[in-house]
């Protein structure tokens, strides 16, 4: 290899050319004038031309650059073309015909050329960068691969600092630019040992044309009406070339690695779409990780070295940072993960382990019982929280081991001990070992011949040709360094055993990883449980995807599941929800269990009177009445009598159902933007779109929808416009009184849950409610979002108001879960129905219900969460609210108490809802650990109705990774 060509080529800055220069130029030779704009690049010199003509890139390049290799740029330019479905630059000739011009400036010849312009935007601005995109980069870039497998050129047989051909000469002159005796170890370390590992595969790695720059900087984007981001076209061909195949996507990968959020594991979906479209030899793939570590030393060397010859550039001053930190993410896990990985990630796995057949480990113990202690999500063994006691895992099995002689825990069970609460981190509860208790003194021996080594305090290791086990718990009987044969004694057990098994001894292997590392993890570090003799694996769970295939071939799909591809929920504790790995996902979602989940009272109660009696309310017994009495405590003076029901639907149909039986009359008014149930009568005084598209068209004759009164985005706006929204009410009433119906009455959530807990304007309801009474109708408080204290300044929404209804319904939190609802009246009101029949629910009002709704007022008032309503609600609005003056698109926050609505809007005069930003939100949301979803008929605004027992240290988690995502970029 010419290496002093390649020192050159990587040790000149950009051509001095200055904008007035690149003006005559551009004029002189392409009769072209227009506005330039300097766009960023590490040697070349790049403008951007806006002119009358379009838009164009003047490049303009030293001219020490072989023509020969900028006229094989331009024949890989046709050949994509034709070729490819990408959009790559067109070359504009210039008016000599030419499309390239070697010219001379002040001195200095430099090569010109002009490029088409292809409108959209880079991502390496981006902190964070979708899966969708990351996928599309790898989609990308074998797209273009295979393209130019039959394409070539002699001027793609190049020497070029980005070739991985050339990395090691290049990384060795270009060391010792880094002055840091630290930094400079770590550099000439890994890059030594990515070598070592490239070296064996270099001979089987196909080669070929590629553009070997795909990247985040020469990848063009544009947002489409959903607010996904969509290919626009590849840009600068500057690095074309004729080497590995795998090396373009080595690039392509790397640069991605910025993106990261520090976890190298994020680049895989680019790996499998590259695959999917053009597969990927064996060695290819294990050349990969190396080829990604190699590319990092370069680019940081590089970028080094570029800044110190040329500190006015500042492209590559502000690449730096990307640098390093590509170099960090690459660096910061085994190698032998990232090829296991890797493998995985295509449906392809490590070769096999020779087996000769171990030894047992435990001698004295084959054939014996153990009790394989369950300490999974569903364990049974874990009931109210127990399991974020510390220890709680090792105390099980010693109890287990008290009892039965000998336990074990399961290799592979994910651990619900190790869930974290409020952490965007994926958890690490996926275990690489088992954990055993057997009697002190136990005899270990070696399962293979090897070397036995004591790396730690407690620790002994057996290193053997193929394998390594690491014991903890274990005192040896031989000095470090010792080589034993198979069946030789190691040592006695001397505390709790830790066993487990790795592929031989040259990374150090975790106890726990996370879910998305388990495949690769567990490639590296097998099951023991040929050593031990003990079936110990964890039984496969039902993972999400199947189950939900089989939840869409029996449940009908109009019942929705929020999102995609939603994770497998089966356990909640207080304010956080479980899935089957054992994350914990903050629950902003559920105001039905206004306690939490999980809780032990409801657990005690509904087991106790489950085993007395659970019947209808026809029967006579305690708690429906005391029940009752309970309620109307909570209620208006004015109301003394009581339905009880099963949901929120039904309350608000019999509530319906009452006020015509009262008023004699069916029409009713019902507000715009809202949602009241599913039931036929519910459904029939629901106007919101969002929950049902047709809602505006499909109303009933007898339901009379009024203006929504929105005070912030809707017809009328302000705390004034109070008479502007009463005058819809007026005007619907006059049209029912002039066509001499009678109306039954006005139905109302007192706080706007429906669209985010908005204020209903002031004096509002109180107008209203006259009005409606006026016409001999009655006034409906839907309370099922809003009502039971979740407000935290009163325990109604109508309070707020200052206004008494004539019968409220309630559901959702009344339980905590269980199936439970209310309907809360006058006396006049309830019996007004007796002329139609008598009213009866199965469940409604039954024994569990009963006891169930009481225990839910006992544990509100004993665990004060109406306080906890008022006082971290009020902190929690006080977040959210700041985040208005720092993210434009936070338009404003609704609510009150643990009921708050953030409203997202792209413009602050227009309020121009943001609804692909809020759906890209919610998604982002979870992804770091949180449930959330939008409401309104926009659907742009975050409702957010947690349990009540949420916590300070919830809502801080909440807002800080919401502004987090804001700060992303939606």
């Amino acid at each position: 290899m010419p290496l002093a060509t390649l020192i050159h080529r990587a040790s000149l800055p950009g051509p001095q050319v200055s904008v007035e220069q690149a003006v005559q130029l551009l004029e002189g030779h392409y009769g072209l004038s227009g506005k330039l704009k300097a766009l960023g690049s590490q040697q070349d010199l790049n403008y951007r031309v806006d002119s009358d003509q379009g838009q164009f890139v003047l490049k303009i390049c030293r001219g020490d650059y072989s023509a020969l290799e900028l006229q094989a740029q331009h024949a890989g330019l046709r050949h994509l073309a034709e070729h490819c479905q990408v959009q790559a630059p067109r070359v504009i000739p210039a008016k000599t015909g030419s499309d390239l011009l070697t010219l001379e400036v002040d001195g200095q010849a430099v090569h010109v050329r002009l490029l088409d312009f292809i409108e959209g935007q880079s991502l390496t601005h981006l902190d964070h960068l979708p899966v969708s995109v990351v996928a599309g980069f790898g989609r990308l870039c074998g797209e273009m691969d295979l393209a130019l497998a039959n394409f070539d050129h002699p001027g793609l047989e190049r020497t070029l600092q980005w070739d991985a051909r050339h990395a090691s000469a290049l990384i060795a002159h270009l060391l010792p630019i880094i002055k840091d005796d630290q930094q400079r170890a770590l550099i000439a370390g890994v890059v030594e040992r990515a070598e070592r590992q490239l070296q064996p595969l270099v001979d089987k790695l196909p080669v070929q044309a590629i553009h070997m720059d795909i990247t985040d900087d020469n990848v063009v984007w544009q947002r489409d009406l959903q607010r996904q981001w969509q290919l626009q076209g590849v840009i600068d061909f500057g690095d074309l070339v004729r080497t590995w195949r795998i090396s373009d996507l080595s690039v392509t990968c790397a640069a991605l690695l910025h993106h990261a959020g520090g976890d190298p594991f994020y680049i895989l979906p680019a790996v499998q779409a590259y695959h999917a479209l053009n597969p990927l030899q064996p060695a290819e793939l294990r050349a990969l990780w190396p080829l990604i570590v190699t590319r990092a030393a370069v680019l940081v060397l590089s970028g080094e070295q570029q800044v110190s010859i040329d500190p006015g550039n500042e492209y590559s001053r502000d690449n730096l940072t990307h640098e390093w930190e590509i170099l960090r993410v690459a660096t910061s896990v085994p190698s032998a993960l990232m090829e296991a990985a890797i493998l995985a990630a295509v449906g392809q796995s490590l070769p096999s382990i020779e087996d000769e057949g171990f030894a047992p480990l435990l001698p004295g113990l084959v054939g014996r019982e153990f009790a394989l202690i369950d300490l999974g999500v569903l364990s049974p063994h874990f009931d109210a929280g127990n399991w974020e006691q510390a220890g709680i895992d090792q105390r099980l099995l010693a109890e287990a081991a008290t009892t039965h002689g000998l336990a074990a825990s399961r290799y592979g069970q994910y651990r619900l001990s190790r869930t974290r609460p409020d952490s965007a981190i994926e958890p690490d509860t996926f275990p690489l070992h088992v954990e055993l208790q057997v009697p002190h003194g136990t005899a270990v021996e070696s399962p293979f011949a090897g070397v036995v080594h004591q790396p730690a305090p407690n620790l002994l290791q057996l290193d053997g040709p193929q394998l390594s086990v690491r014991l903890w718990g274990v005192t040896p009987s031989l000095h470090s360094g010792a080589a034993l044969v198979k069946g030789q004694v190691l040592g006695s057990v001397s505390g709790p055993l830790v066993v487990q098994l790795c592929r031989g001894a040259s990374f150090d292997a975790p106890l726990f990883c996370t879910p998305s590392r388990a495949a690769a993890w567990q490639a590296l570090c097998p099951s023991p449980a040929a050593l031990l003799g003990l079936a110990c694996d964890a039984q496969e769970e039902l993972d999400s995807a199947t189950l939900l295939a089989r939840r869409d071939a029996s449940f009908a799909r109009t019942q929705k599941h929020y999102y995609l591809d939603p994770p497998r929920i089966e356990r909640g504790w207080r304010n956080h929800l479980i899935d089957m790995q054992g994350r914990s996902y903050l629950d902003m979602l559920n105001n039905v269990a206004v306690l939490g989940h999980g809780h032990p009272r409801m657990a005690a109660v509904a087991s106790r009177q489950w085993s007395l009696l659970n019947t209808n309310s026809r029967f006579n017994y305690a708690a429906v009445a005391e029940f009752s009495e309970r309620l109307l405590k909570l209620s208006p003076d004015s109301m003394d009598r009581v339905f009880l029901v099963n949901s929120g639907s039904e309350a608000n149909d019999l509530a319906i159902r009452l006020a015509w039986a009262y008023s004699g009359g069916r029409d009713m008014l019902s507000v715009l933007e809202a949602y009241h149930g599913w039931t036929v009568g519910a459904d029939a005084v629901s106007t919101s779109i969002a929950d049902n598209p047709k809602a505006l068209n499909s109303r009933p004759d007898w339901v009379h929808p009024v203006t929504a009164p929105n005070s912030y985005r809707g017809e009328f706006r302000g705390a004034d416009s109070t008479p502007d929204y009463v005058r819809s009410v007026e005007h619907n009433l006059a049209n029912i009184a002039g066509q001499n119906r009678q109306l039954a009455g006005f139905i109302c959530e007192p706080v706007y849950g429906n669209a985010g807990g908005i204020s209903l304007p002031p004096g509002y309801l109180k107008q209203v409610y006259e009005l409606v009474r006026a016409q001999g109708g009655v006034c409906i408080a839907d309370e099922v979002q809003v009502g039971y204290g979740r407000m935290g300044n009163f325990f109604w929404g109508f309070e707020e108001q200052g206004v008494v209804p004539d019968i409220i319904t309630m559901a959702k939190g009344m339980g905590n879960g269980q199936p439970l609802g209310a309907v809360i009246t006058r006396r006049e009101i309830a019996e007004a129905l007796e002329a139609e029949g008598y009213f009866f629910s199965s469940a409604g009002g039954s024994p569990v219900s009963c006891q169930i709704g009481m225990a839910v007022l006992d544990v509100m008032e004993e665990e004060k969460l109406w306080e906890n309503a008022q006082v971290v609600g009020g902190y929690f609005k006080q977040r959210l609210e700041a985040l208005i003056d720092i993210h434009p698109l936070v338009g404003a926050v609704h609510g009150s108490g643990f009921y708050l609505g953030v409203e997202l809007i792209r413009n602050r005069e227009t309020l121009e809802p943001a609804t692909a930003e809020t759906t890209a939100l919610c998604d982002r949301l979870r992804e770091l650990g949180i449930f959330m979803q939008p409401t309104g008929d926009y659907l742009n605004i975050l409702k957010i109705k947690p349990p009540m027992v949420t916590s300070r240290q919830s809502v801080d988690f909440f807002v800080d990774m919401l502004a987090k995502v804001l700060a992303e970029g939606l």
